[in-house]
């Protein structure tokens, strides 16, 4: 057993759930910043994996300093048995940092990339529906065809989760599991509050943490829950 200065972690027991085996489909917003929507779509229920990135634009390997006409967006990993594509437009409408009804420059725009044609249908009759409900604010947010998805840098993937260090590296995430891990996805939102109390502890036994590991997500999902998610 390795004692840090927040946390206690077994160097043998539980196995952290990196991968899930779950059929999926994908979905792809902008909402603004996206280290906010990481953490909101991660702890929701049906989500699989989240990774943030650039899209939507024409600019030849986008990196966060030289966006070019990209935007800022996380694509989705979902279980389509457990939430709809309906039920994620609502959270898209409803959790913008800003730009739904604004113009912002193009890194923070409100954008929906679909991939598939029945996604393309969905999106535009729920923004024909948000412009009736939200009439006379004007909408900004575009939809776009599936292009090329860049991923962002290693330090704005999963980004409340790595600011708990001794927790991230106790649960070996790297590279490669920043965009890919299901814990990693859980726990960025749950850290934050997302999903609370109730529906963590539900959920804690299955994401593969010790006994330590648990307890120290649980005091941080009690203390933020109810809390702001913005940059």
């Amino acid at each position: 057993m390795v004692e840090t200065n927040n946390l206690i972690i077994e160097e043998e027991g539980a196995k952290p759930l990196h991968h899930v085996d779950v059929p999926f489909e994908r979905a792809t917003f902008g909402m603004g910043c996206f280290w906010g929507i990481d953490s909101l779509f991660g702890a929701t229920q049906g989500i699989l994996r989240t990774r943030v990135g650039y899209s939507g634009g024409t600019t030849s390997n986008p990196v966060y300093k030289d966006l070019g006409d990209h935007t800022e967006v996380i694509e989705i990993h979902y279980d389509p048995k457990r939430i709809s594509y309906s039920q994620l437009l609502e959270l898209f409408w409803n959790n913008h940092e800003y730009g739904l009804c604004t113009k912002i420059k193009r890194q923070y725009a409100s954008l929906i990339i679909y991939h598939t044609e029945e996604q393309k249908k969905i999106a535009e009759q729920s923004l024909e529906l948000e412009r009736e409900n939200r009439a006379p604010e004007e909408i900004t947010t575009e939809i776009l065809p599936c292009d090329i998805f860049y991923p962002a840098e290693d330090y704005h993937q999963k980004y409340r989760l790595q600011s708990h260090k001794e927790l991230t590296k106790s649960l070996g995430i790297d590279s490669r599991l920043l965009q890919t891990s299901h814990v990693a996805a859980r726990l960025n939102g749950y850290l934050v509050g997302v999903g609370g109390v109730g529906q963590y502890l539900k959920e804690a036994d299955s994401l593969g943490l010790t006994e330590d590991q648990k307890e120290y997500v649980r005091k941080f999902v009690e203390e933020n829950e109810g809390g702001g998610l913005f940059c």
